[in-house]
């Protein structure tokens, strides 16, 4: 085959975060395949293909970027964030072992990224500096109790944690469930931090306590960082605490 495929990871927004790698793949594709909105991120050239899709149609997208790439097309798939968490790569690789048995013979190249748990994290100090786990609350394609199973097992564990699709139109309580779940296992002055819209103009960063969070400040563009029990604030003259964990446990 003369085609190939990238899924390329485009970080959580700003384009000073896009790694050289994704841009040059970028540059090099015929045909941009992805989410609207992440699509109307990049400039294209007037002779790429641009395959615009809607929300939740992940399986659609990935079948079509490997039809393409099969077809003799140089492909870039794309997906925020990182593509290996909760995004695209494991998708395209679904359809591909359930697909078309030549597409497992395509020129296939992953390229990583920024997730939005790293950029969450830079922005507020070192949250997970310790042992961490990330968790999407999305019960879309997992059922609610094995997610709740999970958060308490991570909490039970001293994990910090980092939760991804904390909330959307279509899933306003999962959050709330998530924090109710948590709060039968860890002090209710653990940190909590919302990050939303991260290295970008509308970033908004939010702190408070598992006591008090409100789950009404995530939206689908908010990642819920959740502190372990070594997990520290240090205030600052202005503006809010440094949030971060320690490497190490506390000397007993």
């Amino acid at each position: 085959m003369t085609g190939a495929l990238a899924i390329v990871s485009l970080g959580p927004g700003a384009p000073g975060l896009i790694t050289p790698d994704a841009a040059k793949a970028l540059a090099e594709a015929t045909d941009l395949v992805g989410y609207g909105p992440y699509l109307a991120r990049l400039q294209p050239a007037p002779e790429q293909r641009l395959h615009a899709f809607d929300n939740r149609t992940e399986l659609a997208r990935a079948e079509l970027a490997l039809r393409l790439a099969a077809g003799g097309r140089r492909v870039a798939l794309v997906s925020s964030g990182d593509a290996g968490v909760f995004a695209m790569a494991a998708t395209t690789f679904e359809a591909m072992e359930k697909g078309e048995p030549s597409w497992r013979g395509l020129a296939l190249t992953v390229i990583p990224g920024i997730s939005a748990a790293l950029a969450a994290a830079a922005r507020l100090g070192a949250p997970l500096g310790g042992d961490f786990c990330v968790i999407s609350l999305s019960d879309y394609l997992k059922p609610w109790p094995v997610i709740a199973k999970r958060l308490r097992a991570a909490a039970e564990a001293g994990f910090v944690l980092a939760l991804y699709n904390p909330a959307s139109a279509a899933r306003p309580w999962q959050l709330g469930a998530a924090f109710a779940t948590l709060r039968e296992v860890l002090a209710g002055t653990t940190p909590v931090a919302f990050a939303t819209n991260v290295s970008l103009a509308e970033e908004r960063l939010t702190l408070a306590s598992l006591a008090t969070a409100d789950p009404a400040l995530a939206g689908m563009r908010t990642l819920v960082l959740i502190g372990a029990p070594t997990s520290r604030l240090i205030p600052r003259p202005a503006g809010l605490p440094w949030f971060y964990t320690p490497r190490g446990l506390p000397s007993l």
